[in-house]
């Protein structure tokens, strides 16, 4: 595929051209030629499997005729708790076609999480496989109404009160009648990272699964004979995006590596396997920024490269372009809608800015009336019309779907500004944002100031309150190897703040940590932070 070029001709020209009726795993699975690649498997013991789409439509079948051999039908809940195995992405396409709908269910969910996933969706099956099971044999008295519990069991072996996955495959069909699903039908419920109260179900059609080749055509810029590696594990909107609907609605293989984040063992795969396109969160590319290893790697190889989850640190892209000539395109986007705004292949990247809306959405910035705010000034990230990848609504939650729109806008609840050449830049979630003493500072611009120390591998920044000022900045910062904490550090961390942003800014105060809470996704849980902040200071 050619990219993007010209930003504001392609912009203008983009359609969405949805069908009436679409079912991704009949439309895209199905019809790509059987001997097509479409995925190299690599396990967490070194192992290497290669998939083809006639594997996967064939497999896909199967799992099909199992799920309604269990009783399910059009329209009803699955979820399915699975790590980063090809049977994942089989399993979800099984439910397209079945017409039932999809709970993809992150690995690191612990009982009360996946039973109340059961309660709220009203789910009548759990697929597990046997590495997740502990927590799910905990969850399964909390789920009333799941009638059938399905093992993908990779030993063989029954277990009590589970359908014996593996030998319910080996006997189904390879045949199966898709259904003919309308654009306009429910798909998949994905749930939201839940950092302020109970994650919410986000519902998304069928149009919503044609709808991501957008993405996968201008942002990731995927083109015939690539080899995508996403990094996201599976139970995440990120890993729905780019690990499957994306890259397979353009015939992309995948590389879907089993085992976890290590620096050394992520560039070596990336070199042995000639990875072209790589996918990662934020956190990965930082750390990475301050590993030798990526200094000595061979990237010659990786012709693009993206991020998203939160907002990339200029001062990594940096590190990147240095070393390697590597660009990275930073993403937004959320659980609810697709990539809204991007940098893309063939526009100048500004290092730290969100980019420029995607294809297909029209993106504003808006005051608390709606109306557009004045370059330069912050205001609500919004989006205007109804178009096929923004969420149905909020299962079964009417008035929190409602409270999402203002004057006809959806709002994101994330804060940005644009400048006079329309780039966004993002500065925090709504509750996120500081004031202190009159000024209004966002949490970003001090991390990516802290981010350029050679010392500072994480760091998250809340508001601290403060009789004087109201609120002043707080840092949480995990330090690099070699480094240890000190008064001494404090104040040389500070005095860097000061000279890479406005003084008003700096951290007044710092703490540094092992650690960062963030949510299953890998997103920086900051309301965690600045909650347990004001308890201390009360």
């Amino acid at each position: 595929m050619p990219n993007i070029g010209d930003y504001a001709a392609t912009y203008a020209g983009f359609r969405w051209e949805t069908p009436e009726r679409f079912n991704f795993g009949r439309d895209v699975v199905d019809a790509w030629e059987a001997d097509r690649p479409a995925m190299l498997w690599v396990g967490a013991d070194g192992s290497e499997r290669r998939l083809t789409f006639g594997e996967f439509s064939l497999l896909s079948n199967r799992f099909a005729n199992v799920f309604r051999d269990l009783g399910v039908e059009k329209g009803d809940r699955v979820m399915v708790l699975m790590g980063k195995v090809p049977e994942w992405h089989a399993a979800l396409v099984g439910l397209l076609k079945l017409g039932a709908v999809g709970i993809p269910c992150a690995p690191q969910l612990r009982a009360g999480d996946l039973a109340f996933r059961a309660r709220h969706s009203g789910s009548v099956l759990l697929l597990s496989d046997a590495l997740d099971l502990e927590e799910a044999e905990k969850a399964r008295p909390e789920m009333p109404d799941v009638k059938s519990f399905l093992l993908l069991n990779g030993d063989g072996e029954e277990r009590e009160g589970w359908e014996p996955g593996r030998d319910l495959l080996e006997r189904a069909s390879e045949g199966f009648e898709v259904e003919d699903t309308a654009a306009s039908e429910n798909a998949f419920m994905l749930y939201t990272s839940g950092t302020t109260k109970h994650p919410k179900g986000v519902v998304h059609t069928h149009g919503y699964t044609h709808g991501k080749r957008m993405q996968a055509r201008y942002w990731l810029d995927l083109q015939d004979g690539d080899l995508l590696w996403c990094t996201s594990g599976t139970g995440w909107a990120k890993s729905i995006w780019n690990v499957f609907l994306g890259p397979w609605s353009l015939g992309t293989e995948l590389l879907f590596h089993e085992g976890g984040f290590d620096p050394a063992e992520r560039l070596d795969l990336l070199q042995r396997h000639e990875v072209s396109v790589l996918c990662q969160a934020p956190t990965e590319y930082r750390l990475l920024t301050k590993t030798e290893e990526l200094e000595r790697a061979d990237l010659t190889k990786l012709r693009h490269a993206v991020s998203a989850g939160e907002p990339l640190n200029p001062p990594v892209i940096e590190r990147w372009k240095e070393l390697h000539g590597i660009t990275l395109y930073d993403g937004y986007g959320q659980t609810e809608n697709t990539l809204l705004v991007g940098n893309f292949p063939g526009v100048e990247v500004r290092p730290g800015s969100m980019g420029k809306p995607s294809p297909g959405c029209e993106v504003r910035i808006v005051d608390p009336e709606g109306n557009e705010c004045p370059e330069g000034e912050t205001g609500d990230i919004a989006l205007s019309g109804d178009i096929p990848v923004l969420f149905k609504g909020y299962w079964e939650q009417p008035e929190e779907t409602e409270a999402c729109y203002r004057n006809g806008l959806y709002l994101t609840g994330d804060r940005a500004y644009r400048d006079a050449d329309g780039y966004l830049w993002f500065v925090g979630r709504s509750d996120d944002v500081i004031l202190s003493a009159g000024y209004r500072i966002g949490p970003f611009e001090v991390e990516s100031a802290l981010i350029e120390h050679p010392a500072v591998v994480e760091s998250a920044v809340v508001a601290s309150p403060d009789e004087d000022r109201g609120s002043v900045v707080k840092a949480f910062v995990v330090l690099g190897k070699g480094h240890e904490p000190s008064d001494e550090l404090v104040k040389e961390l500070q005095d860097f703040c000061k000279r890479q942003t406005a003084p008003y800014k700096y951290p007044r105060k710092i703490e540094f940590v092992g650690e960062l809470p963030k949510t299953t996704s890998g997103k920086i849980r900051r309301v965690e932070l600045r909650k347990a902040e004001e308890q201390r200071v009360g």
